[in-house]
């Protein structure tokens, strides 16, 4: 197959939206600055105005200017506004996948093998129409399938449970559609943690010109406990100087995360006392966690104020040893 996925498409969109906010956030000094002509693009209008909690793609850039000075005193949600043209182009996709389906089926009454092998993209549209709603539960009953690829056996157990469970005459459009809504969610919410958050830090880290290493491009960051990888280690895994994590929250879950990323800390910096221990943080963490936290790492910082954490790290990189503020000594021997 030749078509995308419902995920590979939703990643370019969230890629592209990214980089609008990245920009944005430049022309505006951390959104703190917004002008007429910021915003001049409707894409960069539209992300400022669904991160302040407004939909209204009709309004002008000094309209939205005023709009943004209204509501100076909310918290510029980041994940909504980047995730909200997002979600609008996958649920367009989502629709014209259900047409398309509809098409290749002559209208949910044939459902052939060998279109379903052509065809694996559609496969939430055929788990849907199946009535099964979760991933897990669609593997049980026809095996290990992916929208990127449903090999020929699967597609003839799957041709065989559409065939069993569709009738033609009860397929809803809307009901399909907003049951593929929690595919869609998910989808987006695993972007959100692997894309959105460490972008805006990658980013912010490559204008101050500082040498990094992604998770993905080391092996580990050594510890007295066990040896681990950080979201990122600067300037590399070999002669590591600082490591940032990454995290988002809710209040539901915030002592959970802060008791993970605290013991990864003790973990590091017991092992390298030189060590600068960053938390960068998005979400709803409750402020008791956060000064916890901010007694195991030397910084504990928002996202919105990571370009003035590039600066910090800039200077402890050229000598400033005044930003490291804890010493751990952390040790396990045994008894002699």
């Amino acid at each position: 197959m030749t078509e995308k996925t419902l995920y590979q498409i939703a990643m370019e969109r969230m890629n592209d939206s990214i980089g609008i906010y990245l920009q944005l956030s430049e022309a505006t000094n951390g959104l703190t600055n917004v002008t007429a002509n910021s915003v001049s693009n409707p894409e960069a209008r539209e992300l400022l105005l669904a991160g302040l909690g407004v939909i209204n793609s009709e309004m002008s850039s000094d309209q939205a200017v005023e709009e943004w000075k209204r509501r100076q005193a909310l918290k510029f949600d980041t994940e909504t506004a980047v995730t909200f043209s997002v979600y609008r182009n996958i649920r367009q996709v989502g629709t014209i996948f259900f047409e398309k389906a509809y098409e290749i089926t002559d209208g949910f009454q044939s459902f052939s093998s060998e279109s379903i092998y052509n065809h694996s993209y559609l496969l939430p549209i055929f788990q849907h129409l199946s009535g099964i709603f979760s991933k897990s539960a669609l593997k049980k009953q026809i095996g290990s399938v992916s929208d990127t690829s449903i090999s020929r056996p699967a597609s003839e157990r799957l041709s065989k449970l559409l065939e069993e469970r569709v009738l033609p005459s009860n397929i809803n459009r809307g009901e399909v559609l907003q049951r593929l809504e929690a595919t869609l969610e998910g989808i987006v919410r695993d972007l959100v943690g692997r894309l959105l958050l460490e972008s805006i830090v990658e980013n912010a880290l490559k204008k101050r010109g500082i040498t990094f290493e992604r998770e993905s491009e080391y092996t580990s960051l050594p510890g007295v406990v066990y040896n681990f990888r950080a979201d990122f280690v600067i300037p590399d895994s070999n002669h590591t100087l600082a490591f940032i994590e990454v995290r988002k929250s809710s209040s539901r879950h915030a002592s959970l995360y802060a008791k993970d990323k605290m013991f990864s800390a003790i973990n590091w910096k017991g092992y390298n006392t030189n060590l600068l221990g960053v938390l960068v943080v998005d979400g709803e963490w409750t402020g008791q966690t956060l000064r916890v936290m901010a007694n195991v790492f030397d910084y504990v910082v928002p996202i919105e104020r990571i370009n003035d954490l590039a600066d910090t790290l800039h200077a402890y990189l050229n000598g400033d040893r005044s930003k490291l503020k804890w010493l751990i000594k952390f040790s396990i021997n045994p008894i002699i």
